[in-house]
C-alpha cells in the first residue's frame, strides 16, 4: 500500500483490509510523507516502510515488491491508502491469478459507473487499445492502480520496477508484456477517496494525453532489463 500524506485515511483502508482478509500481511510504504500517516498504518495493524524521501508510487512499489521477495511471499496485492479501492474485491483479483501473472481491476470493464473526461478519457482509451493488441488480451484500464500479482510478477518488478511518471502502470506493463506475463482483468468498483488529495492536479489533467503517450514511447524503446532465464520459466 504506497501511501503520500494519507493521514485522513491509512488507518481505516487498513483496517478495512484486515477485515476483509483476516491473516493478510499488510505493508503500508510511507513514501516520504510530512503528516502522521506511518504512525497511524501501524496503529491500525500495518507493517510500515518509511522512506526517507518522496520517489513517488513507482520508488515505492518496488520498496514493496523487495520486501515480498525477502519475506518469500507469493502474492502481492496493491491497493491505494486512499480508500478508492475496496478491499471486498482483493479476493476476486486473487482468483484471477489462477490464470494469470497480473491481474488488472479494472473501473471500465462494466461494473460501477466510474467515468474518466477530458484528456484523461482519451488517453485511457489509446493506452486500451495499445496494450490489449500488445498483451493479446481485452484490457481497459491500464493506469489502475488496483492488482494482484503472483510470483513471477514479483520476482520481475523486485529486480526493477519503474519509478517516473507513469512508469509504474505503463511502463510496468510493457516489462511485464515483454518477460511474457500473462495479464488479465476483472472488473470493479472504484470509490470516491476518502482523504488526501489527488495525485492530478487540472493542469496535469491537461498534458495526462502527451505524457500517457510519452511513456509507452519510452516503455517500447527501451531496453529489457537483464533476467535470469528462471524467470520466463
Amino acid at each position: 500500500m504506497p501511501a503520500l500524506n494519507e493521514q485522513a485515511s491509512v488507518g481505516s483502508v487498513v483496517g478495512q483490509v484486515k477485515k476483509a482478509l483476516p491473516g493478510l500481511d499488510v505493508l503500508v510504504v510511507d513514501d516520504g510523507s510530512s503528516d502522521e500517516t506511518a504512525k497511524l498504518a501501524r496503529a491500525a495493524g500495518a507493517a510500515v516502510a518509511r522512506l526517507a524521501v518522496n520517489l513517488g508510487v513507482g520508488g515505492a512499489m518496488r520498496t514493496g515488491f523487495r520486501y515480498a521477495v525477502a519475506r518469500g511471499y507469493e502474492v502481492v496485492v496493491q491497493v491505494d491508502a486512499d480508500g478508492q479501492h475496496d478491499p471486498d474485491e482483493v479476493a476476486a483479483l486473487l482468483r484471477g491469478l489462477d490464470d494469470a501473472d497480473i491481474v488488472i481491476g479494472s473501473r471500465f470493464a462494466g461494473k460501477g459507473a466510474y467515468k474518466a473526461s477530458g484528456p484523461r478519457k482519451y488517453a485511457m482509451v489509446v493506452l486500451s487499445l495499445v496494450f490489449s493488441r500488445l498483451g493479446k488480451a481485452k484490457l481497459t484500464d491500464v493506469t489502475s492502480g488496483f492488482k494482484a500479482m503472483g510470483p513471477r510478477a514479483i520476482k520481475l518488478f523486485a529486480s526493477y520496477y519503474p519509478a517516473e511518471y507513469l512508469g509504474d502502470t505503463v511502463e510496468s506493463l510493457v516489462m511485464a508484456i515483454r518477460a511474457d506475463l500473462r495479464i488479465a482483468e476483472i472488473p470493479v468498483i472504484m470509490r470516491e477517496r476518502a482523504g488526501g488529495t489527488p495525485s492530478h492536479s487540472p493542469v496535469k489533467s491537461a498534458v495526462y494525453l502527451g505524457r500517457a503517450g510519452l511513456a509507452l514511447l519510452l516503455a517500447l524503446v527501451r531496453r529489457r532489463p537483464a533476467l535470469d532465464s528462471s524467470d520466463s520459466a
